[in-house]
């Protein structure tokens, strides 16, 4: 049986995001959004740099990336509103003490050379 895909689509994963994790791109913003919160389920840190914008790598390492991504449990992705170059939604996980948790961002993404990039995020409380 094929496992469905981490990000919520209900689409079997090989046919969903990971094509996007293989490629290190995607067709949107949503996309790419849905497929990085795949590759925190999967560990995928390459991925996760690769696919944040250039200029903003300086703030982030491949490193605490893995380390996030490893340290929590991640349930269940919700995608509240999506427009061209904006995503908000909300990712359910229990952290490293078990404790659940809801990462509840607005994701700003930016187009450059046909690929589409994570640029930055608002949290929500």
């Amino acid at each position: 049986m094929n496992k469905l895909c981490p990000c919520g689509s209900q689409q079997v994963l090989e046919n969903c995001c990971m094509p996007h994790l293989l490629n290190q791109s995607a067709p949107t913003a949503e996309a790419l959004m849905r497929s990085r919160y795949t590759a925190y389920t999967l560990h995928q840190a390459d991925y996760l740099y690769a696919t944040t914008l250039l200029s903003e790598r300086r703030y982030t390492s491949k490193t605490e990336i893995l380390q996030w991504a490893q340290q929590n449990k991640w349930m269940k992705l919700e995608v509240l509103e999506a427009t061209e170059k904006t995503v908000t939604f909300k990712a359910y996980y229990f952290d490293a003490l078990g404790t659940p948790q809801i990462h509840h961002e607005k994701s700003t993404f930016k187009k450059v050379q046909d690929k589409w990039y994570y640029v930055s995020g608002k949290f929500f409380s």
